[in-house]
Formats: C-alpha cells, sequence, structure tokens
C-alpha cells in the first residue's frame, strides 16, 4: 500500500526491493486513473479500440519474455491459447468478435432510457463477461476493474474497489459467472463493496469537515450522494452457460420498477 501511494503521490518509489514488474503495476496503475479521467472528459463511448488502450496502458512493460517471444504485446488480444482454472476464456480466434459484441452490448444497455437505475448491473456484466472471454495474455482482471469503474465513475458514482480480505469472496463469484452463467453472485458482490465504498468516502468527508471547522482543511469536501440507483436490491438472471445475461438482468429491474 506504502509504496502504491508513493507512487501516486510522488510518482516514483524509493527503497523498493521487490519484483521490478510490480513497479511497473503500480506506475501503470496510476497512469491508467490519469486515461480515465481523460477518456471520462471526453465522453468516449466503449468501443474494442477504448478497450485496447485501457489494457495498452495497464500492462506497458509489464510482458515477461516468455509471452514477448511468443508474440504477445500489451493492448493487442492474445494470439495463443491463454486460459485460467477451469477452462475460463475463449480461443485467440474467437475473441475479436466476442469483444466487438460485448462492447456494443454495454454501449447500447448504457444508451438505453433507464441506464441509470441500472449501471451497476451494466458494470458487473462488463466485468464479468470481460473475464470470461479472457481476450489477453495477462492483465484481463485489472483490465476489466478499470473499465468497471469507468462505466460508473462516467455515471457520478464513486469506483469500486477491492480489499485484499475480500479477494477470495471476488474470485468465487466471478467464477459463478464463467462456471454457470450466473451473474447475481457478482453482482451482489458489486453491491456490498459499493456501499463499503460510500461509507468510506462519507466517513472521511465527515473527519474533513471537522478539520475544516477546526480550521485544519481550507475547503470542504463533503461529496453528494448519488440518488437513482438501488444498490440493495438484488438481480436474479435466469441465464444459460454461454449466453448473454445482460438482457434477463435489465429485464428482472425493470420488472422490479426500477
Amino acid at each position: 500500500y506504502h509504496d502504491t501511494a508513493e507512487v501516486f503521490d510522488k510518482d516514483g518509489v524509493s527503497n523498493f526491493t521487490g519484483d521490478v514488474r510490480t513497479v511497473f503495476e503500480m506506475v501503470n496503475l496510476k497512469r491508467a486513473w490519469e486515461w480515465l479521467r481523460r477518456s471520462m472528459a471526453e465522453r468516449h463511448t466503449l468501443t474494442v479500440d477504448l478497450i485496447l488502450e485501457a489494457h495498452r496502458v495497464l500492462t506497458q512493460g509489464t510482458y515477461d519474455e516468455r509471452r514477448w517471444e511468443r508474440g504477445e504485446r500489451p493492448g493487442r488480444f492474445k494470439v495463443h491459447d491463454c486460459r485460467v482454472a477451469d477452462d475460463v476464456g475463449l480461443p485467440p480466434e474467437e475473441v475479436p468478435e466476442a469483444m466487438c459484441e460485448l462492447a456494443t452490448e454495454v454501449a447500447d444497455a448504457l444508451g438505453g432510457g433507464c441506464a441509470d437505475r441500472r449501471l451497476l448491473v451494466i458494470a458487473a456484466y462488463l466485468h464479468a463477461k470481460l473475464v470470461s472471454i479472457h481476450p489477453f495474455a495477462d492483465g484481463n482482471g485489472r483490465c476489466a476493474r478499470l473499465l468497471m469503474n469507468r462505466t460508473l465513475m462516467m455515471a457520478g458514482l464513486p469506483p469500486l474497489t477491492i480489499a485484499e480480505t475480500d479477494r477470495l469472496a471476488y474470485f468465487g463469484a466471478l467464477d459463478a459467472f464463467c462456471r454457470d452463467g450466473e451473474l447475481a453472485p457478482f453482482t451482489e458482490f458489486c453491491q456490498i463493496q459499493s456501499l463499503r465504498t460510500w461509507e468510506g468516502l462519507m466517513s472521511s468527508a465527515c473527519f474533513m469537515h471537522k478539520s475544516v471547522e477546526r480550521g485544519g482543511l481550507p475547503f470542504d469536501v463533503r461529496p453528494e450522494p448519488k440518488i437513482g440507483l438501488d444498490l440493495t436490491t438484488i438481480i436474479q438472471a435466469d441465464a444459460t452457460p454461454g449466453k448473454s445475461v445482460l438482457p434477463a438482468c435489465v429485464d428482472g429491474l425493470e420488472d422490479a420498477g426500477l
């Protein structure tokens, strides 16, 4: 944590004795958030090119020699069949079409009339579906989390943070989608993490507001709550493996009157 904070605050790290790749990943994380801010300001629609650019920023300099010799590159879809546990991932020849379909599907959903009431579902689906496609030789999870948070932040919601202590629950919820096509466990996980993020923001704002009153800070930074998204709604999707569950989830929200 302290090394990452030093990269964000000072654009570098000192007295680091770990793996050099870790330093690249921390620097890339800062650059990715800078890229995210620019992307949000320019209001770019989600496209395959935008996904590839996000991956390039996140993984520049982190591909090892073995991947490089096999022709894998940051910001490009995988050229070899790189899969993870339980055979998650599509073969390389199926990736471009699947990613084009995902980008179009999510962009269409975000452009819908009730998108502000189903943002968490759309963001969770984008993350889970990208991981299940596994389009890159490395950095799939990092890219999925960045794009999920971009979706949330473009609508004025805070980014969703995942604590180290919640990693097993995070992977378990993703496994349910990759294995069975069930989005509900991951949506519920994201709901909990979103609430925790808001609680942390409000606690920090309360502390800083008290500091303002004591003259400790020259400004008031209390955030305004986002109205219109019910994070406690549980989405149940009746989906079969291999099929898109986004329409079912959206229909579930609309049937609930959201």
